[in-house]
């Protein structure tokens, strides 16, 4: 069996086997394959698709195509599928840990409009995102959590197939997307697993039968792979929370493990908490969430969450917010906010400096927006929508302005939109 078999095969919609999956993947990790092949037949898998038992296979022959972590313990993640103002990893990580649940998550950085765990905590002064794998087993062992960057040689095959993916159009393809993130999930060791698939402006599925199928999928791989693993669908047709950027992201983290903070982003911390405890302690959904709710009440999830910062050297005292420039945004018109297009309000915060537009950018922890008014908020002509930081003389008022509509009628905007097991 050659590649040029392998791709003559799927572009006649016919199913690939293990081994084959296999020899592809391989032979390109192990620079075997040239781009070309795997280019037509990444595109061959958009247009033809590819089944449960094929989309298991290769993201198993991705998840072991590089280092695997384990553990001497059962640990629970959470991954959510990238949007604007999600800062739930700060908050939902030190809630489960306090509650006797391990965390070990591996986050990445951001790129584009989307937001990175990584840079949120990189704000934070003296905050160290990677640490050895002993220091990283140690302090879970410790703590029962620890946030760190992707440090090992994980998933190369899936790093490799992204890039090519990135410059031929074939990005948007459930079986790559679900593989993707699943090989990394399973080459990072996880034994439980909640996924937060994201669905609207903000994400990259862009309606809900879209969203069911990529969770579905992932799900399904995810037990496949002997991973306790469900799937919660979350609207993001606005971003989550008020504050979108790195310092003012952990600040608002901070606020709601303190008890107060966005209504949006406490309930989905709490529902996505709740099913980690659920799954990490085999124990009914409402028990967990009684659990979850008390260890925000009684503090003992901001205190674990003092504790993450200090066990990984950052300082919070330490962190200053103070940027150049600020500009206020005010409407010009009277009713009810709409809508959001969230994707363009996070390219707004990375021009602010916020995020990356290239991999190379550098980050502005200081930039960011702050909301006044969300979707369903009824508006006062030259009541104040939102206000944007940053260190760059650049005013991008009306870029928000466009971003938004302002109507007479309420719209509806439920924030959990389903749940996948």
């Amino acid at each position: 069996m050659t590649m040029y078999d392998i791709i003559e095969k799927k572009k006649n919609k016919n199913t690939l086997t293990k081994e084959e999956i296999s020899l592809f993947v391989n032979g390109y990790v192990n620079n075997e394959i040239p781009d070309y092949q795997v280019a037509s037949l990444l595109m061959a898998i958009v247009l033809n698709g590819m089944n449960d038992e094929e989309v298991t296979n290769l993201t198993l022959a991705m998840a072991n195509s590089g280092d695997k972590m384990e553990y001497n313990f059962k640990a629970v993640d959470k991954h959510s599928t990238g949007g604007v103002g999600d800062k739930t990893t700060l908050i939902v990580a030190p809630i489960v840990a306090s509650l006797g649940c391990k965390v070990a998550k591996m986050s990445g950085k951001g790129l584009g409009f989307t937001g990175g765990t990584i840079d949120k905590l990189e704000s934070i002064p003296g905050f160290r995102v990677q640490l050895s794998e002993d220091e990283f087993i140690h302090q879970i062992n410790e703590i029962n959590i620890a946030l760190i960057s992707q440090t090992k040689n994980i998933a190369p095959a899936d790093k490799k197939i992204y890039a090519l993916r990135d410059v031929t159009a074939t990005v948007d393809s459930i079986p790559l997307i679900a593989s993707s993130i699943m090989s990394k999930k399973i080459a990072s060791g996880a034994s439980n697993l909640v996924l937060d698939v994201k669905v609207g402006t903000g994400a990259f599925m862009k309606n809900v039968e879209d969203a069911k199928e990529l969770a579905t999928t992932m799900v399904n791989i995810g037990k496949n792979a002997n991973i306790n693993t469900l799937a919660i669908l979350s609207n993001m047709n606005q971003p989550l929370g008020n504050n979108i950027g790195n310092i003012l992201e952990v600040k608002e983290a901070i606020e709601v493990l303190e008890g107060n903070g966005p209504t949006d982003l406490k309930e989905l911390s709490i529902e996505l908490a709740s099913y980690m405890v659920s799954l990490f302690k085999n124990i009914s959904y409402d028990l967990a969430k009684n659990q979850v709710v008390e260890a925000l009440e009684n503090k003992q999830a901001l205190n674990k969450f003092y504790q993450l910062v200090s066990s990984q050297g950052g300082n919070l005292e330490k962190i200053t917010f103070n940027p150049k420039y600020e500009y206020k945004i005010y409407s010009k018109k009277e009713g009810y906010l709409t809508k959001m297009n969230t994707e363009e309000i996070g390219k707004i915060a990375s021009l602010l400096g916020a995020g990356r537009m290239t991999k190379d950018d550098i980050i502005d922890y200081e930039a960011g927006i702050i909301l006044n008014k969300k979707i369903n908020d009824y508006v006062k002509e030259n009541d104040l929508l939102a206000t944007l930081y940053t260190n760059k003389e650049v005013d991008l008022t009306d870029n928000y302005l466009h971003a938004i509509e302002i109507n007479n009628k309420s719209t509806e905007n439920k924030l959990i939109l389903g749940v996948i097991k």
